[in-house]
């Protein structure tokens, strides 16, 4: 593997991994705050805003869907630049029927849980591919339109990326729409040195994102950008995946548990 110390990044030029937010159930409970087509609106109009501050930049985005997550768009790829809104739309309708069509037996009680583990894992496997592609690079980072609520079951996949983005210098950047904060996209933001914003006003999105999120690492430097008031810590158990305050952890492998055991069940 490159060392991070060797990888060469051209300031003003940006490698921006969007991950959206695609669960039907979250979007249905928030339909008379914000539609999807509003959302897909305002991100359509911040995506080109990105490419058009540099002829270099580079936009992904990969959608986050309640059964599986996929790319969707890819600005380098070959394509018509004026097919470039149709050519997204049509496939992010694509995945929203496909994921749909992969539902779960079980049932579902509230706006459910986003697979962001896995959207993540394929944000970061995309930016060590261009890391391996030559030696100078766009500097990446990873932005979150998220709004479903935290899959405790995700905690250890989640956390995993968090310090795999935190070793190869990749913010990650959190818009939260959800009437919650999200506990794991907090410590993400934090630890990798990103922002994280809940805004107030979602009919003001594209506002939020074009005068926070879409300026280059470089120039973050020269701006003042919001801060979290606080960061929530708790982490989540490993025997039943709830979120805890207080807990047991094993002196071997670390593995948290909400009651004493024993035995540990992660290494025995």
């Amino acid at each position: 593997m490159t060392p991070v110390q060797s990888k060469i990044y051209t300031d003003d030029v940006s490698l921006l991994m969007v991950l959206i937010d695609t669960n039907p159930f979250f979007w249905n409970s928030i339909n008379s705050t914000l539609s999807f087509s509003k959302f897909l609106s305002n991100v359509l109009a911040f995506l080109n805003s990105i490419l058009l501050l540099n002829q270099l930049n580079q936009v992904v985005v990969i959608a986050t869907g309640y059964n599986s997550c996929d790319y969707i768009f890819d600005s380098s790829a070959s394509q018509n630049h004026n097919q470039r809104a149709e050519n997204l739309l049509q496939k992010l309708e694509d995945f929203v029927q496909k994921d749909e069509s992969l539902g779960r037996d079980d049932s579902v009680d509230g706006p459910g849980f986003s697979l962001l583990s896995g959207s993540l894992s394929m944000a970061l496997c995309y930016i060590q591919k261009v890391f391996r592609s030559g030696p100078l690079h766009p500097r990446p980072r990873i932005l979150c339109l998220h709004g479903s609520p935290d899959g405790p079951g995700q905690y250890v996949a989640i956390m995993n990326a968090i310090f795999s983005a935190q070793r190869s210098m990749v913010p990650i950047d959190s818009c939260i729409m959800g009437a919650q904060h999200s506990a794991f996209l907090q410590q993400a933001s934090y630890i990798t040195g990103g922002v994280y914003l809940k805004p107030q006003h979602l009919d003001g999105l594209f506002q939020y994102l074009s005068t926070v999120f879409a300026t280059d690492l470089h120039s973050r430097s020269f701006l003042q950008l919001p801060k979290p008031v606080g960061v929530d810590f708790r982490a989540s158990c490993f025997c039943h995946k709830n979120t805890i305050d207080m807990g047991y952890i094993c002196s071997v492998c670390l593995s948290i548990f909400c009651k004493h055991h024993k035995k540990c069940s992660t290494c025995g």
